[in-house]
């Protein structure tokens, strides 16, 4: 296992790392599973773990307390998210601040996260979602600086909405932020044109999510699937995206070497990005754990092939079904 230097953080975090919202929710999760799963992360030598309060209500919060607690003496790190008080995904440029993150809302929610953690203190804590309008709001300022010197959180850190990666450069250089999450993977390239340069710039740590595209670059994902109501996915993957994904999945496929499985390929293209501090994958099954954190010792992919790889950009712009 590889780590990384988490920004200015202090953190050294392993750079594939394991995002609990699928243990939560979707179709398919089994907690015992998913428990032995994250147990079997840490001692593969994983040490960095996102989950959310809205995952679950505080579900994947209290499966991650229970190996933390089991772990105790292994320096692991917990991040997490206080969710929009409207309970509205993505945020929109027309919503107040303080209708999304109140002080009693955001304070109150830590407390539920630590609870659940079992901690004094939440290692990274982020807002779920962000509109770069609210960065002079002094509320915002108050709140950060108020939780990192009550000691209720050591890094404070942002998930961006998604497909809108320059929506939160404002926030990242006023100083209050130390991490940022945001899609990035083999089809959403574009927090390498401004993003990541000043994340660079400024030392901020950079957690890549959706490194598989909600499972399309699983390569597992056929024009038949479907998931049950109430399944994230079923919404996400409608008909006109399942159908022009998979298109895309197939041209990519294509221009991989023989015998490269194509989530080792996304994984891997995640990896070769400097800015990239840790990329969060859903890996609820044992023999997912095993594949994926095995990555983080692979060589680097070749040049050529990364070109080839850059290629397969998709530029997608937020739509009703996307979050």
């Amino acid at each position: 296992m590889r780590y990384r230097e988490f920004g200015k953080t202090g953190f050294s975090v392993s750079d594939v790392a394991i995002g609990l919202w699928g243990m939560s929710g979707w179709s398919g999760s089994d907690d015992a599973e998913s428990l032995h799963a994250l147990q079997l992360a840490v001692d593969l030598g994983c040490n960095f773990f996102d989950t959310a309060w809205a995952y679950g209500e505080g579900k994947s919060d209290g499966f991650l307390g229970k190996i933390l607690a089991a772990n105790f003496g292994k320096r692991l790190y917990a991040a997490s998210k206080i969710p929009p008080k409207n309970r509205k995904w993505p945020s929109q440029p027309t919503y107040d601040y303080n209708d999304v993150f109140p002080v009693d809302h955001v304070f109150a929610h830590a407390d539920l996260i630590r609870r659940n953690l079992g901690v004094d203190t939440i290692d990274l804590l982020q807002f779920h979602v962000w509109e770069d309008a609210w960065t002079d709001r002094p509320e915002f300022r108050s709140t950060v600086e108020k939780l990192k010197r009550d000691r209720i959180i050591h890094a404070f850190g942002l998930s961006l909405n998604r497909w809108q990666p320059t929506n939160g450069i404002r926030a990242v250089r006023t100083g209050l932020v130390d991490a940022v999450q945001v899609i990035y993977n083999l089809l959403d390239q574009n927090p390498e044109d401004e993003l990541f340069p000043v994340c660079q710039e400024l030392n901020i740590g950079v957690i890549a999510r959706v490194p598989l595209d909600e499972g399309s670059l699983g390569g597992k994902m056929t024009r038949d699937t479907t998931f049950p109501h109430g399944d994230w996915r079923a919404r996400y993957f409608n008909p006109r995206n399942l159908s022009e994904t998979l298109d895309r999945v197939d041209r990519l496929r294509a221009d991989l070497p023989a015998g490269m499985p194509l989530p080792d390929a996304a994984i891997r293209f995640i990896l070769a990005h400097p800015a990239v501090s840790t990329t969060i994958v859903g890996m609820r099954k044992p023999d997912h754990v095993r594949a994926n954190l095995a990555l983080s010792d692979a060589p680097p992919l070749d040049p050529q092939l990364l070109a080839k790889l850059r290629k397969h950009r998709w530029e997608r712009h937020p739509a009703p079904w996307s979050d």
